[in-house]
């Protein structure tokens, strides 16, 4: 059944979300970008996405692009990525998350060794950008879309066509990836893995009074390095993110439950209830109290 993605994530970033069934393990989801972004998460499925309407920014693991109506992009298994919308208009998403062995099947099988394992193994392989200028690229994106209409409509035997498109997709990424040449270099991997460290430590003590140096102790790097690692992999400061982080837990609080919002503000680790208000409605638009009652909490 299509549904908007609503990513929900544990204290390690990973998604808490089940992507189809045991016995089919794919789901196709549309988004709305300029309501709701598509946070920092990652799942052990592989994930494929073209744009529809508007314009995205998409992060997979430390490679950053932008892509227009038409274009696409490809996540390999384990790798950190977010989207949201370049501008504040209408813009729409089409995404397939499925896991491996809907295409590869036994481990055995020659579907695993020559379509799946060649991507899913390739660690410099985080994922790509699929551009609709690039003859190849696009005979991926014709596939993936052709899988999502059938996943959409599931009507007579669209898990078999489902499956075909998607190894049609696999088999195109698998052929190009010695063509490709990922330019992921050892230190971009280093940093993926020191990120995900980072982001684990924040979610674990957010509503604690923690620093910059907490933060980069949290990866055994100085703090120098703490700050190269987090613009170069997601693009803002690690104070910055922690900021984000707390209003977005507050947010969900807020929205939630009853609990007033000076112990929000202290659960999310703001002591100041005027820097709490003011945070907020620099990155929500509104004031707590405001957000509260648009959500129907108000007491």
């Amino acid at each position: 059944m299509l549904s908007p993605c609503h990513t929900t994530v544990d204290g390690y970033f990973r998604e808490q979300v089940q992507h189809g069934t045991s016995a089919f393990p794919c789901a196709c989801y549309y988004d709305d970008l300029s309501k709701e972004e598509v946070p920092w998460h990652w799942h052990d499925e592989l994930e494929a996405a073209i744009v529809t309407k508007g314009s995205i920014h998409v992060v997979i693991g430390s490679e950053q692009f932008d892509l227009a109506a038409g274009d696409g992009f490809f996540v390999n298994t384990s790798v950190l990525h977010s989207c949201q919308a370049l501008f504040p208009n209408d813009c729409r998403l089409h995404s397939l998350v499925f896991h491996p062995r809907l295409i590869g099947g036994s481990a055995e099988s020659s579907f695993n060794q020559n379509y799946i394992l060649p991507i899913v193994q390739n660690k410099r392989f985080a994922g790509m950008r699929l551009d609709k200028t690039v003859s190849w690229h696009k005979d991926v994106l014709d596939s993936l879309e052709e899988a999502w209409q059938a996943c959409v409509q599931e009507s007579v035997f669209f898990d078999l066509k489902v499956r075909y498109m998607l190894s049609c997709a696999a088999a195109l990424i698998a052929d190009h990836l010695e063509s490709m040449h990922p330019d992921i270099s050892p230190k971009q991997l280093r940093d993926s893995e020191r990120i995900k460290r980072m982001l684990q430590f924040i979610t674990d003590n957010y509503g604690e009074a923690i620093s910059t140096a907490d933060i980069s102790g949290s990866a055994s790097i100085s703090e120098s390095e703490c700050l190269r690692c987090f613009r170069a992999t997601i693009g803002t400061t690690p104070v910055r993110f922690l900021r984000e982080y707390r209003i977005e837990r507050a947010a969900e609080r807020l929205s939630t439950t009853q609990t007033s919002i000076a112990e929000i503000a202290a659960e999310c680790g703001f002591q100041d209830i005027s820097y709490f208000t003011k945070t907020f409605r620099e990155m929500k638009g509104t004031t707590p109290k405001e957000f509260r009652k648009n959500k129907g909490l108000s007491h």
